[in-house]
């Protein structure tokens, strides 16, 4: 079987969360224009993947207009892994249709500390049910896909991470 390329297989970003965090903070690049790069690259490449399953982009932008901590990963946009690690307003789900009606009241505490850092949550990834399965493909959300090849899993527990 030829794999089927996947929608992220456009020329990979060069640019780790360091290297963003020292553009943002030398002023080469502003931590508007990089969230608006990440909900354009979800936007564009999610529907094929299915990697994000909850966004909070409107508390985004609204956090880098305010302003952010000036924390050593400031700007920096993170999607968090929807599995014990709560995101206040988002489906706190653990990718189970028995916690499908779940909202966080508050923030985890890693949460927080990536906030503190000055990075930018964006919203929570796929997981499968519990992370109790070696692959990614809840009841509640669905199969997440490779981005690199669409016919292979991402694996278990971080699968949505992963792909993101």
């Amino acid at each position: 079987m030829t794999p089927t390329p996947g929608p992220a297989t456009t020329a990979p970003n060069s640019r780790d969360a360091l290297a963003l965090a020292a553009d943002i903070r030398s002023g080469a690049t502003d931590p508007a224009e990089v969230l608006e790069e990440a909900v354009r690259r979800i936007e564009r490449l999610d529907p094929g993947l299915n990697a994000v399953v909850s966004t909070r982009v409107d508390a985004a932008r609204a956090e880098v207009a305010a302003g952010l901590p000036d924390g050593p990963l400031r700007g920096v946009p993170i999607v968090i892994k929807n599995l014990g690690t709560d995101v206040a307003g988002q489906p706190a789900t653990d990718g189970s249709r028995l916690f499908a009606d779940v909202v966080a009241t508050v923030d985890s505490a890693v949460v927080r500390r990536y906030k503190a850092a000055g990075m930018v949550v964006l919203g929570t990834t796929n997981v499968p049910e519990m992370g109790k399965t070696t692959t990614t493909e809840s009841l509640l959300y669905g199969p997440c896909r490779n981005p690199w090849d669409t016919t292979r899993s991402t694996g278990g527990s971080s699968g949505g991470s992963a792909a993101a």
